[in-house]
């Protein structure tokens, strides 16, 4: 089946989000980036159902991505992506992914690239999935989750939850 009649078939998916925003620094008055993509999921018609800010610990980072996927379809988490000792955001998504999305980290530092030149080799972006619910691990900085947002997430976000949705098994003993 050709990809535009999946997109369409996807088209009536219902798609639940998280946004978590990994910062040591940031608050809710603060994160100009977790503002950007709720208010986006919300013009896009995706039912944002939580928001938290944590601190860049791996623990604390891992205890939500072992919460959250039973909760939701998508995860949106921005910050901690880069290569300073503190980012920790990508060592843990990547850890608990079941299926590595590498195409999403790669077309956005390609789409980078053209924007800001070869400082886009700092960033770890990564996607996979988690169990069955997406998790987009995006930078901090609110450029780069304007980038990932509105050119890579937004565009295939019900397609995705959807593929992901259709293949699983149906369980037939509650019957």
């Amino acid at each position: 089946m050709p990809h535009a009649d999946h997109q369409e078939q996807a088209e009536e998916t219902p798609v639940r989000c998280a946004v978590v925003t990994v910062s040591d620094t940031r608050t809710e008055d603060t994160d100009t980036s977790g503002q950007f993509i709720r208010t986006a999921l919300d013009d896009a018609q995706f039912a944002v159902e939580g928001y938290t800010i944590v601190p860049d610990e791996p623990a604390r980072i891992a205890n939500l991505l072992d919460e959250l996927p039973d909760a939701v379809d998508a995860i949106l988490m921005n910050g901690g992506t880069g290569i300073s000792a503190r980012d920790q955001t990508v060592d843990v998504v990547e850890s608990r992914i079941d299926k590595p999305l590498p195409g999403f980290g790669e077309l956005f530092r390609m789409l980078s690239y053209e924007e800001i030149g070869a400082g886009a080799m700092l960033s770890r972006a990564t996607a996979g999935v988690v169990r069955t619910t997406l998790v987009f691990a995006m930078p901090g900085s609110t450029n780069a989750v304007k980038l990932a947002m509105t050119e890579l997430i937004l565009p295939e976000l019900k397609h995705l939850v959807w593929e992901i949705a259709r293949q699983q098994p149906v369980d037939d003993s509650a019957a």
